[in-house]
């Protein structure tokens, strides 16, 4: 706590005044936060529902206004129940979009919010602004997140009288937003370096950083606060009511590399190119886009992300090359899925926008990656026989070129192909169609890393392995359901982990289809298979099953009241279980779940037991 002069100065900034918090001056003061030399007194709102992510549930909703350094507030729109990003986020801490003001002779806002927030977002800036004076709207990217409440923004500055408000951005995203917004707009498209001087000390300096993890993407950095505006990248989906990481690297890691492996590390080739671009700007800070902003551990949070994006490229083993081309930001996403698919394997993964990418950037990717996921013509023909194979995913409406067509293409050339075509209309993108598309980059990197793991495999003390085969276990069926999608497999590294809870353990392969939905906050069951009988369950999910093939179709099974999960009725005993934390393993996740239901439906049957030859294999 700082000391009295410390708070006199600070209730001198310019924040809201106590008696406008609605709390006395007492319990202000108990309350304060403070950050570089000024005290933040947080203003919430009252908290609102929300229907339409999963039918039938409400989610909860408020905002948090407050200021986090002279002249600068944000307003931070808090999902407080969110539990899914997509397919591959299992949220348990819901997340944040946050929106800025700087104050300076100009004003200035930087990014917006969720269009679900409209009414909560803007019952908080307005008491933030007067519109008739905001001279900027930052758009660090188009992602409808961040960007869906900037057409209102617009609108109501025009209400106000203000018709010289600029919208800046990088030269992909006034392109997007001209799309976005139904009214033209005054724009300023900057590069990397420029800048933009609000008074009172606050340069902004822009810094493009495309491809984080969208192809807009850049950083404002402000050189009045030493803050670096940063949107999604050094993000996390994790909501609480302090504003910075003020629980430390420990509590907030799992949360900081999830996000980074689910949507940076395909990037990770442009996350260091962003570092490198700005390793000379002194920044104490990073105002993030999601989750708390980076104060308290800011070199240590950087320094993962170098270290994560140093070990992703480098050219341990095949790589492959992703371009793609979205106008409603949906084949993004499949293609940042499919990327997602291809990094739980060993391969390296790099990702281009073909309405972004210079046609030297192809030319100069494609001489470093084996397989190009794309349809352009320049791909095709720098495409080289001996070296490449391709792969076609498509997400498109009926005027766009067929996927057949653009495969017949690099057919011509005489490229293998390395996958099956996978083709989705644009207006059918469900769970099930995401979770296929992760598989199917599963797959493909499966394939393309299994030479190197037979290269490890004979390398290896094989009376070690076989030592280690002779460690027996029963063998059992797990079964999930997440987003409406059922998955199964087979598993037997399980085992108790704990009395009180009860707890087990599970192991699970980085590259096993079902291990998106085996993340921390997901729930399972486990399916006990019965000596002498199991040999048709195993047949069954052993099977090599298409991409997004539900494992469960046809089989004799019930949904469990806890989880909703499968219980089989072959199964002779099952529980329900909740994964509370998860360790990394090398090439496995070890994950600790609680039990929180169950039972045994043939009490007199043997578990069926699983001996190895070695242990190296299921």
């Amino acid at each position: 706590m700082p000391a009295a002069c410390d708070l006199a100065a600070g209730l001198q900034v310019g924040l809201q005044p106590v008696e406008q918090v609605g709390i006395d001056l007492c319990s202000s003061i108990c309350s304060l936060l403070w950050l570089g030399g000024v005290v933040l007194f947080p203003r919430r709102s009252d908290i609102r529902t929300w229907e339409g992510l999963t039918p039938g549930k409400q989610y909860k909703l408020k905002t948090v206004t407050a200021g986090v350094a002279e002249d600068t507030t944000t307003i931070r729109s808090m999902d407080l129940d969110r539990d899914r990003f997509d397919i591959e986020f299992a949220l348990t801490h819901g997340t944040t979009y946050n929106s800025y003001v700087i104050k300076g002779d100009k004003v200035a806002i930087v990014d917006a919010s969720h269009e679900k927030f409209n009414d909560l977002y803007f019952e908080a800036l307005d008491k933030e602004v007067d519109y008739a004076t905001v001279s900027y709207l930052i758009v660090s990217h188009t992602e409808p997140d961040h960007s869906g409440l900037v057409p209102r923004i617009l609108e109501k500055c025009a209400a106000a009288g203000n018709e010289s408000i600029v919208v800046v951005g990088s030269k992909v995203c006034i392109q997007f937003l001209q799309n976005l917004c139904f009214t033209p707009f005054n724009s300023e498209v900057v590069a990397n370096g420029a800048k933009i001087d609000l008074g009172k000390g606050h340069e902004l300096e822009f810094v493009i950083a495309p491809n984080l993890h969208w192809p807009d993407t850049m950083f404002t950095f402000d050189h009045g606060t030493k803050f670096l505006y940063t949107c999604d990248a050094f993000g996390m989906h994790y909501c609480s009511e302090h504003i910075t990481d003020v629980e430390g690297v420990k509590e907030l890691l799992p949360h900081y590399a999830l996000y980074y492996d689910c949507l940076m590390k395909p990037n990770a080739r442009s996350v260091l190119t962003a570092l490198k671009k700005t390793a000379d700007l002194d920044f104490h800070t990073i105002a993030t886009g999601h989750g708390p902003m980076l104060v308290d551990n800011t070199k240590e949070w950087v320094d993962l992300y170098k270290s994560w994006s140093d070990k992703a490229t480098q050219k341990l083993g095949p790589s492959v090359a992703i371009f793609w081309v979205s106008n409603y930001g949906q084949s993004e996403r499949l293609a940042q899925i499919f990327a997602h698919g291809v990094t739980s394997t060993s391969a390296v993964v790099e990702m281009h926008d073909l309405n972004a990418v210079d046609i030297h950037d192809i030319t100069e990717c494609l001489a470093r990656n084996e397989i190009s996921e794309g349809s352009l013509s320049s791909i095709i023909a720098s495409a080289k026989e001996k070296k490449h194979r391709f792969a076609v995913l498509e997400s498109a409406g009926p005027e766009q070129e067929p996927a057949e067509i653009i495969r017949q293409r690099f057919a011509s050339q005489q490229i293998p192909e390395a996958a099956p075509t996978m083709s989705v209309a644009q207006d059918t993108v469900t769970p099930q169609v995401m979770q296929g598309f992760e598989e199917q980059g599963m797959k493909l990197g499966q394939l393309l890393t299994q030479a190197q793991k037979l290269d490890k495999a004979r390398k290896r003390d094989k009376d070690v392995e076989r030592a280690l085969g002779r460690m027996a276990s029963s063998l059992y069926i797990v079964t999930a359901v997440k987003a409406g999608v059922r998955h199964a497999m087979v598993a037997s590294w399980v085992t108790a982990a704990s009395k009180s809870p009860l707890g087990i353990s599970l192991t699970i392969a980085k590259d096993r289809a079902m291990e998106p939905l085996l993340r921390v906050g997901d729930q399972f069951n486990i399916n006990f298979l019965e000596d002498g009988r199991s040999l048709t369950m195993m047949k069954h999910f052993l099977k090599k099953f298409p991409a997004g093939v539900d494992r469960l179709e046809g089989i004799d099974a019930i949904p469990s009241p806890g989880t909703g999960a499968a219980v089989l009725r072959e199964a002779c005993a099952y529980l329900e279980c909740r994964i509370v934390s998860r360790m990394d393993a090398s090439d496995h996740w070890v994950a600790y779940a609680h039990v929180i239901g169950g039972t045994v439906s043939k009490k007199e049957a043997e578990v069926a037991t699983h001996r190895r030859k070695v242990a190296t294999y299921y």
